[in-house]
């Protein structure tokens, strides 16, 4: 049963449906990812991170949404279901128990990261299929690409000499 005809050649409509599913899942793992160190991160910088992480929370959430629309507008019916994020999510995740303040930056760093370079490889694929999918995904890397560095700088020594 199809319920929206997409716009997109069929060929196309593969490319970028399989890139906007991944992304979907990455997303919304990325979110969970993000919750998990939110809710057990512990240490002298707990707050600051603790702060940090619901921002990359939000971001995911909005951006999750955005993609599953962006799939269904297209005809391709988006599959957020926990079993299947579950079954398809390949980005580094949490430990059980608590996490450190350098833990959890350390975490997001690589799982910002892997997310960045997934959404690279589906932004060079749908450069012919779909420019506007496309166009969505470097979006969402710009957004990504921030909150890793804001991760990144504080994994970074303090200057101990200037104190």
């Amino acid at each position: 049963m199809t319920v929206v005809k997409s716009t997109l050649p069929e060929e196309a409509l593969g490319v970028t449906g399989t890139a906007l599913q991944e992304t979907l899942v990455d997303l919304l793992g990325l979110s969970l990812v993000g919750k998990q160190a939110h809710w057990n991160v512990v240490g002298p910088r707990f707050r600051s991170v603790h702060l940090q992480l619901d921002e990359v929370v939000a971001t995911a959430r909005t951006h999750s949404d955005t993609v599953a629309e962006r799939a269904a507008a297209l005809g391709v019916p988006p599959d957020g279901r926990p079993e299947t994020v579950a079954a398809a999510f390949a980005l580094p995740g949490a430990k059980d128990g608590w996490l450190r303040d350098t833990e959890a930056v350390e975490l997001m760093v690589r799982s910002l990261e892997a997310a960045v370079t997934r959404l690279r490889e589906r932004i060079a694929a749908t450069e012919k299929a779909d420019p506007v999918t496309q166009d969505l995904l470097i979006s969402i890397t710009a957004d990504l690409e921030k909150q890793r560095w804001m991760f990144e700088a504080e994994n970074h020594p303090r200057d101990r000499e200037s104190s």
